[in-house]
């Protein structure tokens, strides 16, 4: 909570300064929107932040975009193929750039984004925002135009759920189970198949039925604490862990007798 605090009082400072004409702007540097982008990513996966946000004047051939990787993070491409754009990605995986070598002319930065591939380590934490991942822009002669941030937070994997089997009659309090990350809360919903929608994602959740916490071996298991009404109906399960949260596919269910009634419904 002090890092906050401090950063709420360097930021009035900082404001009060400016004001009095005590802080001026970089030389060389336009007074432009910051470029930005952000994306997330699961541990161990690649995604694509899609960089934007300049309005400034045109620049010409030689002008470069680059972004630096976040710390434990690589670059692993840059997927533009649009004409005139020559991306690169620098050896170490560090960085990477594009750089324009179209008309003098033209405005090759305004009004569109661009992609680079980020890598996050196998060990990254679900919900860590990766810092230091920084965004530049500068003309042919290097001199500095524009900047910017990307943030790179790390993702969740989904849950599965497992137990019960799917379309199989069950009993009303039927023991529900699957895998997540360890040490992710875990939430099963039932939903009646009459109702639209996802269940956890439409305008009417589902209802709570258990709920759990992953073990080291990533297993869970509930018991629903009410019964579950008879007949045909959608179970899913919702992980959540460090701010962060994903859900498992839907299974369809049949409580009680109603397997007749589901297998008319195509849920066996």
């Amino acid at each position: 909570m002090s890092r906050s605090t401090n950063t709420v009082a360097l930021g009035i400072a900082t404001t009060a300064l400016a004001a009095l004409g005590a802080i001026a702007p970089a030389q060389g540097v336009e007074s432009t929107r910051e470029l930005w982008g952000d994306v997330t990513v699961l541990p161990g996966r690649e995604g694509i932040v899609e960089i934007a946000g300049y309005e400034g004047d045109a620049l010409g051939v030689g002008s470069r975009l680059t972004l630096t990787a976040p710390e434990g993070a690589e670059v692993t491409k840059t997927p533009l193929r649009a004409r005139d754009y020559r991306g690169r990605v620098d050896a170490d995986g560090d960085s990477a750039s594009y750089t324009w070598s179209g008309p003098a002319g033209g405005r090759p930065w305004r009004g569109r984004s661009f992609p680079f591939v980020l890598a996050v380590p196998a060990d990254a934490v679900p919900g860590t925002r990766l810092a230091g991942c920084a965004v530049r822009l500068t003309d042919a002669h290097g001199t500095r135009k524009d900047r910017g941030t990307c943030a790179v937070t790390v993702g969740l994997p989904e849950p599965t759920l497992t137990r019960p089997a799917s379309g199989v009659a069950l009993a009303v309090r039927p023991a529900t189970g699957g895998t997540a990350y360890p040490g992710a809360q875990i939430t099963v919903r039932y939903e009646d198949t009459k109702d639209e929608g996802v269940t956890g994602q439409g305008p009417e959740p589902g209802t709570e039925i258990c709920t759990a916490t992953a073990g080291r071996d990533g297993k869970w298991t509930c018991v629903p604490s009410t019964a579950l009404p008879a007949g045909p109906g959608r179970l899913q399960a919702t992980a959540s862990y460090n701010g962060v949260a994903a859900v498992s596919e839907q299974i369809y269910v049949v409580v009680g007798g109603a397997r007749r009634e589901a297998g008319r419904q195509g849920l066996t």
